[in-house]
């Protein structure tokens, strides 16, 4: 079970900070930061504290989740210093993530038991004893006729877990490190959660899964908002999967309204990006598999491209090597635009890192998440409602808008071979979270996969689960779904941006 799509404590103060620091931004006079001293009792207002022991922990709390939000780092529980110290470096629109991406704050970490089997007071003293009798290790004994684990013994299989019948017996994982697929969390010194930047591909699901709210990434809300004030046009890039993401009052067909309201010249459709990015992995495919490479993985999802290169070097080469839709939509933007800013808003924390690289900060210069601009929203007073209905995205195809979805990117690239080539057979394997893409590329590794088109997914669901949406799954799919479907264009092959592909990869 997880706590993902469920609108928790956690979901409401992150939602406030964003929307402060937006506001503190929209407001910004230059030389003039000594708003964000004020920020953390607005938040946290009152001398009661609400979630946690103290409400000058939570304040401390809130103090770094707004430095992170304007892009800013940490700061140890050990510096004293104001919270707007170092606060002028984010007044630069032009800075970029300086990592590390996704952070701890310590001082929230509940140090959650990592890896133990315990016995409940639900144990009944039954006298079967299942617990004992599967345990390979000896483990079990009865104390006063309730069960007893030696912790010394115990190895965690759970073997014991599974048969008792009252349930009694429970195995407690830390929640971030159970939902980190690259096995990048272990433990300081004090048992509280640690991330290995070097395994780290910074997918973001602990930070969605951690129900203290200790983990959070950095954002660019306040450079963007910078921008927007500055005379430089600055065009919003959508995600497929941000239908849905705003609530049912916000549908796709008012969502260049919406997002003029806050401030940005257009919005305009990724989709548009991604039926380019099937249009040339499809050709990448045919030409190059199996004669040059064994199999082909799918590009668009900077973790699962990260992972891959970082835990099967040899296979690097076989992750398509075409652009992502992001990348493809920011060069078509500026292409038409050339002295524009171009802002991706998309459900995915690696996007952040994928738009830091060199080789893309010439077409993508921003990078929000639909929680962050949610906040952008609040802090500008936009009352959905008060648009009208016009459908005029500039549409991508019913494939380009299922990119947001498992299984989507790959039937995609599927659709232009049947199309193209319909004599190439094409086979097709894909993997969400990144856990089990790693067991798809173990196999791909083994040859087993050899002629095959591989999708690799971070998130659970596909984009849609991203650790910067809104909305549980199922209504995510369904409303990119329905969108897919309200597509004039089925299939990337129809899209009228095809001609230009040539020119955008130059």
């Amino acid at each position: 079970m997880s706590i993902r799509g469920i609108y928790t404590s956690v979901n409401d103060i992150r939602k406030r900070v964003f929307a402060e620091v937006a506001r503190l931004s929209y407001n910004y006079t230059e030389g003039d930061l000594s708003e964000m001293e004020l920020i953390p009792y607005r938040v946290i207002p009152g001398e009661v504290s609400t979630y946690r022991e103290s409400v000058f922990l939570e304040r401390a709390i809130v103090k770094e989740r707004m430095r992170l939000a304007m892009g800013l780092n940490l700061r140890k529980v050990s510096e004293h210093a104001p919270v707007s110290t170092g606060a002028e470096e984010c007044i630069k629109p032009e800075k970029y993530y300086q990592p590390p991406l996704i952070n701890i704050i310590k001082f929230a970490c509940h140090a959650c038991p990592d890896n133990e089997v315990r016995v409940t007071e639900v144990c009944q003293g039954c006298l079967a004893h299942p617990c004992r009798e599967v345990c390979p290790r000896n483990a079990i004994s009865f104390v006063h006729g309730k069960s007893v684990i030696d912790p010394e013994k115990c190895i965690k299989c759970g073997r014991c877990v599974d048969v008792c019948p009252y349930h009694a017996i429970v195995k407690l994982e830390r929640p971030c490190a159970k939902a980190c697929g690259v096995g990048a969390i272990g433990s300081d010194e004090y048992g509280r959660a640690d991330i290995d930047h070097e395994k780290c591909v910074s997918c973001g699901m602990c930070l969605a899964n951690c129900p203290f709210g200790a983990i959070a990434d950095k954002a660019q809300i306040f450079q963007v908002i910078q921008a927007i004030r500055s005379e430089t046009p600055v065009y919003a890039a959508i995600a497929p999967a941000i239908v849905g993401q705003f609530g049912p009052n916000l549908t796709l067909d008012k969502m260049r309204a919406a997002f003029r309201a806050l401030g940005f010249e257009d919005a305009i459709e990724v989709a548009i990006g991604a039926d380019l990015c099937t249009i040339q992995e499809a050709k990448d495919f045919v030409e190059e598999v199996p004669e040059k490479l064994p199999f082909m993985g799918t590009s668009c999802c900077p973790a699962w491209s990260v992972m891959a290169k970082k835990n099967f070097p040899e296979l690097a080469n076989c992750i398509s090597m075409a652009l992502t839709p992001m990348v493809l939509t920011g060069r078509l933007i500026k292409q038409k635009h050339p002295d524009c800013k171009v802002c991706f808003i998309g459900p995915c924390a690696a996007k952040k890192l994928e738009a830091s690289r060199r080789s893309v900060r010439s077409e993508v210069d921003f990078v929000l998440t639909f929680e962050e601009v949610m906040g952008m929203f609040v802090a500008k007073g936009v009352n959905f409602n008060d648009f009208e209905s016009h459908n005029t995205m500039h549409g991508g195809s019913g494939d380009g808008r299922a990119f947001a979805i498992g299984g989507g990117v790959a039937d995609a690239v599927a659709n232009v071979i049947h199309e193209q080539y319909p004599d190439r057979e094409v086979k097709v394997e894909r993997a969400e979270g990144l856990a089990e893409c790693k067991k798809m590329l173990q196999i791909a590794k083994a040859g087993k996969y050899n002629g095959y088109l591989l999708e690799g997914m971070a998130c659970p669901g596909g984009c849609i689960g991203g650790a910067g949406t809104v909305m549980p799954l199922a209504k995510s799919k369904a409303a990119v779904l329905a969108n897919k479907k309200s597509s004039t264009k089925a299939h990337a092959f129809e899209s009228s941006y095809e001609d230009i592909l040539p020119e955008l990869e130059d």
